[in-house]
């Protein structure tokens, strides 16, 4: 696996002139205008036309309240293959699609690399419906396999190589300054060559305004990190490492890591597991608007785990990985490490190496029917209530 973090980009991308052409002429226009608007909202018509027209829709493959997902092909192609989400007009929004559907377009239009699913092209249909067409990914996401323990065997370096995909995808989204704020496993899809990629931008958005207030209330909880659940509204990357270690430390225990039922048992076992949030270990956490003083009146106050406890409970991937592991869960966001560092660390270059894509485990049947499942899903919607879900929870009573 290269360790440089640049990749070039396979994917060329017209779609934003496009959709941008899809709403020529909306406005109100003066008498000066009113020709030209017409005539762009007759063009925006056409190409609108001619960008249907270039796929067939085979067969419905999986519809939710938001959204029917189809799969099809090039017309130019029969042997192509895509997958079209077609988004439901909603008569709650104003303009019939929610904020979460824009940004899911907003930011596949802007970041094009092998590790984020690629955007062909957007179209409407009839009553309006917005019709994305995206990449063909049949063999499910990264949650199917790591569930299916009888059935799917991996190892350290199957669990590298799909780190590294999804290490690349955040520091790429990251370097164009925009936040995922959703990573989990079922939002990790897998393309037939392999290839790990990180799905729904619904809760994204850019950062590049580092004083502008942002909501706390993202990121699903099981992967949420404890800033968020303090209510901090200034955050940076931090939170997707953070999302992305509990990822990292979900592939080897085949379980989640911190699967709370409730923001406020998320946050005692970060503490249990982690470490108990303080002014000492993380200078400043108490001034954060929805901080808890953990350790008083009478709940037990737990000290940072050190490397012994990782070890006993992540040493599969050796002590460089354990590291990796460790500095990605720090409980201050300010001394975790940035996706650019998680991508040079020496765990890279530590013995085994990652598997090559096309020889990494795979889920063999319900893949297609997982991918419709997935991508069904409203953009951004958090699943907070997934205890029942879980194969098993994690036991570590017996550890101090």
């Amino acid at each position: 696996m290269a360790l440089s973090p640049a990749i070039p980009s396979p994917h060329t991308n017209s779609v934003t002139a496009k959709v941008k052409t899809l709403s020529v002429g909306n406005g109100a226009a003066s008498e000066g205008t009113k020709s030209t608007a017409g005539q762009g909202q007759e063009l925006a018509e056409q190409l609108n036309e001619e960008t249907k027209r270039k796929y067939v829709k085979d067969k419905k493959i999986g519809e939710g309240t938001y959204a029917i997902v189809y799969l099809g092909h090039l017309r130019a192609d029969p042997k192509s293959k895509v997958a079209i989400k077609k988004i439901k007009v909603n008569a709650e929004y104003r303009e019939g699609l929610s904020l979460d559907a824009i940004r899911e377009v907003k930011f596949l239009q802007e970041l094009s690399h092998p590790n984020i699913p690629a955007l062909y092209s957007v179209f409407s249909s009839k009553n309006q419906n917005l019709n994305l067409v995206l990449e063909y990914l049949p063999l499910g996401d990264l949650e199917q396999l790591i569930r299916d323990v009888d059935g799917v065997r991996y190892g350290t370096a199957d669990v590298k190589a799909w780190m590294g995909m999804l290490a690349r995808a955040v520091w790429f989204c990251h370097e164009n300054f925009v936040l995922h704020r959703d990573i989990k496993p079922n939002n990790l899809l897998i393309a037939a060559d392999g290839e790990i990629k990180l799905a729904d931008f619904g809760l994204a958005r850019s950062f590049s305004d580092p004083y502008r207030v942002m909501t706390h209330q993202v990121i699903t909880r099981w992967y949420r990190p404890p800033e968020l659940l303090f209510g901090a509204r200034y955050y940076s990357g931090a939170v997707d490492i953070w999302s992305t270690g509990t990822v990292f430390a979900e592939l080897i225990l085949r379980t989640p890591f911190l699967a709370g039922n409730s923001d406020v048992h998320q946050l005692e076992l970060i503490c249990q597991f982690v470490g108990t949030p303080n002014d000492d270990n993380w200078p400043g956490v108490s001034k954060l608007p929805d901080y808890v003083p953990f350790g008083k009146d009478g709940s037990q106050s737990y000290p940072v785990r050190g490397r012994d406890f990782y070890l006993q409970t992540f040493g599969t991937v050796g002590a460089v990985g354990v590291d990796l592991l460790m500095s990605m869960l720090s409980l201050d966001p300010r001394k975790r490490v940035t996706a650019r560092e998680v991508l040079t660390h020496k765990w890279w270059s530590t013995d085994p190496t990652p598997t090559k894509k096309e020889d990494l485990p795979k889920k063999g049947a319900g893949g297609e029917a997982r991918m419709a499942e997935d991508l069904k899903r409203r953009a951004g919607e958090l699943d907070d209530g997934r205890g029942v879900k879980v194969a098993r929870i994690l036991d570590f009573s017996g550890m101090k």
